[in-house]
C-alpha cells in the first residue's frame, strides 16, 4: 500500500478538540485523528509578505470591516482577509490617520540602545522634552476619554479614589490593541484623571497608599468583569519611557505573549515600584525622580538623537 502524502495526512485530519492557542489566535494546537489514530496538528498563520504588490493585493482583499472604536487620530477595526463576506474576522486593524513623523519612526525598524537616565539628566533634559510633547496636543485622545467625549461605552470602571478631591480618581478601559474578546491576550489601561502626573517619575512615597488602592480596585474590577480570571493571572506594569506623557498603568493576562513593550528596559512592574518607594530613604516627598533609571530607546527616537546621543558624544553639558 502506497504511503499517504503530506497533503493526504492534513486533508484526512479530523478535529476533536482545541488544546491551546496563542494570545491572538495566530497559532493553534489541535487534537484529532487521522484514520482513527490520534494526531496532533499545530497550525500557525504565515508571516505577512514584504513584496509591495502582494501587500497591495492583500489590502484589496480585506472585507467585512467592523468599527471597534475611534478617538482623535486613532481608529481600530476587526476585518476579514477571506474572499467571501461570510469569512470570519481574522484581522485586528489599527489605523492612525493622519499620522505624524513620530508615529512613522516608532513603527519603523531601528537599533535599540540602553541608556541610563540620572536624576540630573531627567531634570535638565528629559523633563523639558516631556513638556514640549505635552504642549503639542498629543494627549487629546486621553482627555477625550477622561472628560467623557469619547469611548464612554468602553469604560469598565470609574473610581473616585480614596480622597475627597478628584486627584486620586482613575478609570479602567480596554487598550486599543486588544480585540475585547480573547482573554489570553487581555490588555486593559488605567488612566488617572489628574494631569500633573506625566510618568512614573512623578510618583512619591506619599502616593504609596493611593497606588495600592488603585492596584486592589483594578484587580477586583477585572476579575469581577471577567470571572474566568483570578488576581494572580494578571500583570500590572508601567512603561518608561511611555508612548505618551499622561500617567497610565497597563493590565495584561500573565500568559499574554511577551513583546518588546513588556521587556526589561521598557516595562516596570507596579509591585516593584511600590516596594522601591516604600524602601526609599527620605520623607514623603522622596520620589522616583530621585533615582537613576536604565531603559531602552530606538536610535531613531528624538530622545536618543537629541538628548542621549549628544550626551554620549560629549556635546551636552
Amino acid at each position: 500500500m502506497e504511503a499517504p502524502t503530506a497533503a493526504d495526512l492534513v486533508r484526512h485530519f479530523r478535529v476533536d478538540k482545541l488544546l491551546n492557542q496563542d494570545q491572538g489566535g495566530r497559532r493553534v494546537n489541535l487534537l484529532g485523528t487521522i484514520n482513527g489514530s490520534p494526531a496532533l496538528l499545530t497550525a500557525e498563520r504565515a508571516a505577512f509578505p514584504s513584496n509591495i504588490d502582494t501587500l497591495e493585493a492583500f489590502h484589496a482583499a480585506i472585507t467585512s470591516i467592523d468599527n471597534l472604536g475611534e478617538n482623535d487620530i486613532y481608529r481600530w477595526y476587526l476585518a476579514s482577509s477571506g474572499v467571501t463576506k461570510e469569512a470570519p474576522a481574522d484581522l485586528k486593524i489599527n489605523l492612525i490617520y493622519p499620522c505624524t513623523d513620530k508615529h512613522i519612526k516608532k513603527y519603523s525598524p531601528q537599533t535599540v540602545r540602553m541608556v541610563t537616565e540620572t536624576p540630573t539628566i531627567y531634570q535638565q533634559h528629559v523633563r523639558p522634552y516631556m513638556q514640549r510633547m505635552r504642549d503639542e496636543g498629543r494627549l487629546n485622545w486621553v482627555f477625550n476619554i477622561i472628560e467623557g467625549r469619547k469611548e464612554q461605552e468602553d469604560i469598565l470602571l470609574r473610581d473616585p479614589g480614596q480622597g475627597s478631591s478628584r486627584e486620586e480618581a482613575f478609570l479602567l478601559t480596554p487598550d486599543l490593541n486588544w480585540d475585547k474578546k480573547t482573554l489570553a491576550s487581555l490588555h486593559l489601561l488605567v488612566l488617572v484623571e489628574r494631569r500633573d502626573f506625566w510618568s512614573l517619575r512623578d510618583l512619591k512615597k506619599s502616593h504609596v497608599d493611593w497606588i495600592k488602592h488603585m492596584r486592589e480596585r483594578i484587580l477586583d474590577a477585572t476579575i469581577e468583569l471577567y470571572p474566568e480570571l483570578e488576581k494572580d493571572m494578571l500583570k500590572l506594569y508601567i512603561h518608561y519611557q511611555p508612548t505618551y506623557y499622561h500617567f497610565h498603568i497597563h493590565v495584561i493576562h500573565v500568559m499574554c505573549e511577551a513583546t518588546s513593550t513588556q521587556a526589561v528596559g521598557k516595562a516596570f512592574g507596579l509591585e516593584n515600584i511600590i516596594s522601591q518607594l516604600e524602601a526609599m530613604a527620605g520623607g514623603p516627598e522622596a520620589s522616583m525622580a530621585d533615582v537613576s533609571l536604565t531603559y531602552c530607546l530606538g536610535d531613531a527616537s528624538d530622545l536618543w538623537r537629541n538628548i542621549f546621543l549628544p550626551l554620549k558624544e560629549g556635546r551636552k553639558g
